[in-house]
């Protein structure tokens, strides 16, 4: 990936009153959002508040309203903007023969999987693991890897082609609080040292105050953005989430301090 040498000169992610709508129902209006390189953003909100489907348009798998904008602002020319993805979940069919290192090679290679190993790109899929930790994953049958170590190649994966932005949708369900450090340290890890904006579903509000930059508060429409003491102090996040949530917070705020 891209190292960042100097501070971020892009105007990257740009979405302009972007809306959906399922037959007759609204799931999202005049979503709003400017998102830079460099930063994490994180999308809150109650179920069917419209996050998943905010992250499904942004990548163009279903119809939308408005546009999504990536500019060079240092020659002003338009860029096609390059997306990572990590879904929420993978279904994986038991005894299925296909290794780490075969699911990554299929996606950077043209080449049939069953051809003899290439060298380069075998280093270079074991560099895109280790920045995960990640590398011992590399022969092991992609089946038998834990819900943690499957993760791990999945974000490893998003990140092959150097994309401008990685989108998130809640890759932490039912990862244990040892990998959910590990994940948001990681994401930290890459915000700081890679030339891509990182906007992520979460229901975890303890680790969004501890390490997004941005938060966004989601229902049908942005209810409010800002940084997590800005949200979750708000009376929109009040409005939305119940007591228990906010003291959450509060607590993870004062053992910061």
């Amino acid at each position: 990936m891209r190292k960042i040498i100097s501070p971020c000169g892009f105007h990257c992610i740009k979405v302009n009153h972007l809306g959906v709508r399922f037959n007759e129902q609204t799931v999202l209006e005049d979503v709003n959002l400017h998102v830079h390189c460099g930063s994490f953003h994180a999308i809150i909100g109650k179920n069917g508040a419209g996050k998943s489907t905010l992250i499904r348009a942004m990548l163009d798998d279903i119809p939308h309203t408005g546009s999504i904008e990536f500019k060079d602002t240092k020659d002003g020319k338009m860029q096609r903007l390059k997306i990572g993805y990590v879904p929420q979940s993978v279904n994986i069919e038991k005894n299925t023969p296909v290794s780490v290192y075969d699911l990554l090679a299929s996606y950077e290679s043209r080449c049939p999987v069953f051809l003899p190993k290439n060298r380069r790109l075998y280093e270079k899929i074991r560099e895109s693991l280790r920045i995960f930790e990640a590398e011992e994953l590399i022969d092991r049958q992609v089946c038998n890897l834990s819900g943690g170590q499957l993760q791990r190649v999945l974000l490893s994966l998003a990140i092959m082609d150097e994309p401008n932005l990685l989108l998130l949708d809640e890759p932490v369900s039912g990862i244990d609080q040892n990998g959910m450090e590990r994940f948001y340290k990681t994401m930290d890890y890459l915000k700081k040292h890679y030339d891509l904006a990182i906007i992520l579903i979460s229901h975890d509000l303890e680790y969004v105050a501890k390490y997004a930059d941005h938060v966004v508060l989601l229902d049908q429409t942005v209810l409010k953005q800002g940084t997590p003491r800005e949200v979750f102090e708000s009376k929109e996040f009040a409005s939305v989430f119940s007591v228990g949530d906010k003291d959450s917070w509060i607590r993870e705020e004062r053992d910061n301090d």
